[in-house]
């Protein structure tokens, strides 16, 4: 980081926070998700850090030094807890954007899911059928992570392009990240916190497998053997004292945050670990309502 950069940086106001990270615990890391829960085999702790507020500086962020950055980007989408409006609109205009900002060739946009830091029972209906990760409503995310882990990454993109472009001409470089957009009015109570690139080793984090359930296993249960070969996973992490926490205060719906789950560059920013933390630094702060999305960009 050069002098003026950190002077930048440095000056930006701080908000003194809690962020949950991995604790010691047992070697079988698994996240269990159900409509509207999510439960983790592994243990977590508060740890006490400074969120740096960025929305001073907001264009001093880049995805290449930083890993994410803040974009003007309006939606077309009216009601995003309307699941078929957000699901016959919203995708397009997320592969549009992260093609705009990141130049890449094509985007496959993935599943999305919206995040309420309120109370989301009532948002919870009964299905017939099994529960599916996609369009439902979600708590914020408790712990430090990123959403993929790096030794499944290139197996996942490999995968997609194969889907989509089956007589594609092969792929440079690729791009797995996050577009997320807060919908509440600001400011919000449990905004999202962003992580430093520069500030992670490549060797930090320790995969954390997905599992989809109807039913979240109890006691012994969940560390009963299970099919891990083909699951997604995620990367955890443990605290280090040295990661520098960025945040956008009072985010509006007509911006987005674009977050790098993995560059397959790794010349420059490649993930960033990110979670939600409850702001106190607001009296007036609000219900933080939230819509993330998964990508995919190839570079061809």
């Amino acid at each position: 980081m050069s002098v003026i950069e950190a002077d930048i940086e440095d000056r930006a106001r701080v908000v003194e926070a809690e962020i949950n990270y991995l604790l010691p615990g047992p070697d079988i890391n698994r996240r269990f998700v159900s409509a509207g829960v999510e439960v983790n085999t592994g243990s977590y702790g508060p740890f006490k850090v400074k969120v740096r507020d960025g929305r001073p500086i907001k264009s001093h962020f880049t995805l290449d030094t930083h890993g994410f950055v803040l974009a003007d980007s309006r939606s077309a989408v009216e009601d995003f807890y309307d699941k078929d409006e957000v699901d016959r609109l919203y995708q397009d205009e997320v592969a549009r954007e992260v093609a705009r900002l990141t130049g890449a060739t094509f985007v496959v946009p993935g599943g999305w899911m919206i995040r309420n830091s309120g109370d989301i029972s009532r948002f919870q209906k009964k299905s017939e059928g099994p529960y599916t990760h996609h369009g439902g409503v979600q708590p914020p995310a408790g712990e430090a992570h990123i959403d993929t882990e790096p030794s499944r990454a290139d197996r996942q993109a490999r995968a997609v392009y194969d889907r989509v472009r089956p007589d594609g001409p092969g792929y440079r470089r690729f791009i797995y990240s996050s577009f997320w957009r807060t919908f509440s009015e600001p400011p919000q109570d449990c905004p999202l916190a962003v992580c430093d690139h520069r500030s992670v080793g490549d060797d930090e984090g320790v995969p954390n497998v997905l599992y989809i359930v109807d039913k979240i296993p109890e006691g012994e249960a969940l560390f009963a053997p299970m099919p891990d070969e083909d699951q997604p996973a995620a990367a955890i992490f443990k605290y280090n004292p040295n990661h520098r926490w960025w945040y956008f205060s009072s985010m509006t719906r007509d911006e987005a945050m674009l977050i790098k789950f993995h560059d397959s560059d790794h010349s420059v920013a490649w993930r960033t670990p990110h979670t939600a933390f409850w702001d106190p630094s607001f009296p007036d702060r609000k219900v933080r309502a939230s819509i993330e999305c998964r990508s995919v960009a190839f570079f061809e």
